[in-house]
C-alpha cells in the first residue's frame, strides 16, 4: 500500500522495482540518465526529478515511457551531487534542506543539458516535464528560458508567478484534487493570473480524487479507482508534448 497517511510534506508513494532501459552519462558538471529511441529523432524531453532525486526508479520509468513515444529523454541530477531527500529523513528538517536546492536556480544546469542534447544527440526541438520540485522548476523555465518548445508541470508548487509575468511557451499544468502540498486555492489563483496575462497556449487540469505524485509515484494497482486517472495523466502529458514539440 502507498503511504498515503504518512505525515510528510511530499509523499513518495510506491517506489517501483524498475531498473531502467537507458544509461547514466556525464553531462558537463552533472550526471544524467539518458534513454534514446531506436529510430533517429530530433525531439527530446528534459525530465526534472522530484525531491527524491534523479535516480528514483519511478522517474526513470517515465523517462523510458517518453522514449517509447519517440523522444530522447534525459533526467539530469539537478541537485548536482547533493543528496536527494529520503523518506526516512527527519521531516522537521525539510524546509532547511530544500532551501539549498532551489527549483528556480537550475539555469546553469539546463544550459549544459541543452548543449548536450543539441551537440551529442542531434536534438533540435526540446521540451521539459517535471514532477513536484521539478514541476516548480518547469514553471520557472516556461517563464524564463527561450530555448524550449513547451513544458508540462506536474503538481509543482506554485511559487514563480508574479502578477504580470507571462509564459514564453505552451504549458500544461497537472494538479491533483486532494493534493495537500498544492491546495486548490493556489491553483485557482494561478488560473486567474494566466487568464489575465498569458499570450501562449496553456491548460490547467485537476484530476479528481488524486493526491500529490499520482502520475509518477502511484502504482496503477493500488486502488482500481486511481488507475484511470494515472493513465489519463500520462496520456495527457504525452499528447501535450506531441502537439507542441
Amino acid at each position: 500500500m502507498a503511504n498515503e497517511l504518512r505525515p510528510c510534506p511530499c509523499d513518495i508513494g510506491d517506489k517501483f522495482d524498475y531498473g531502467g532501459r537507458g544509461q547514466e552519462v556525464q553531462v558537463g558538471h552533472i550526471k544524467a540518465y539518458v534513454c534514446k529511441p531506436s529510430a533517429c529523432t530530433d525531439k527530446a524531453v528534459i525530465v526534472i526529478h522530484d525531491i527524491f532525486g534523479w535516480q528514483l526508479p519511478n522517474t526513470r520509468y517515465i523517462a523510458d515511457m517518453l522514449t517509447t513515444n519517440g523522444y530522447i529523454a534525459i533526467c539530469p541530477d539537478f541537485f548536482v551531487g547533493q543528496e536527494a531527500w529520503k523518506p526516512s529523513n527527519d521531516w522537521a528538517t525539510f524546509n532547511d534542506w530544500v532551501k539549498t536546492r532551489e527549483a528556480g536556480k537550475i539555469d546553469k544546469e539546463v544550459d549544459v543539458v541543452l548543449k548536450y542534447l543539441k551537440d551529442q544527440c542531434g536534438a533540435k526541438r526540446i521540451g521539459v516535464i517535471g514532477f513536484c520540485w521539478g514541476g516548480a522548476a518547469v514553471q520557472h523555465l516556461m517563464l524564463k528560458n527561450p530555448h524550449l518548445k513547451t513544458g508540462v508541470s506536474l503538481y509543482g508548487v506554485i511559487s514563480h508567478f508574479e502578477d504580470k509575468q507571462s509564459l514564453l511557451h505552451p504549458t500544461f499544468f497537472i494538479f491533483a484534487e486532494k493534493d495537500s502540498i498544492v491546495p486548490l486555492e493556489q491553483v485557482t489563483l494561478l488560473e486567474q493570473k494566466l487568464k489575465q496575462n498569458c499570450k501562449v497556449d496553456y491548460e490547467v487540469k485537476i484530476y479528481p480524487g488524486q493526491t500529490h505524485g499520482f502520475v509518477h509515484r502511484k502504482r496503477e494497482d493500488i486502488n482500481p479507482q486511481d488507475k484511470p486517472y494515472i493513465e489519463e495523466g500520462r496520456k495527457d502529458m504525452i499528447n501535450w508534448l506531441n502537439k507542441y514539440i
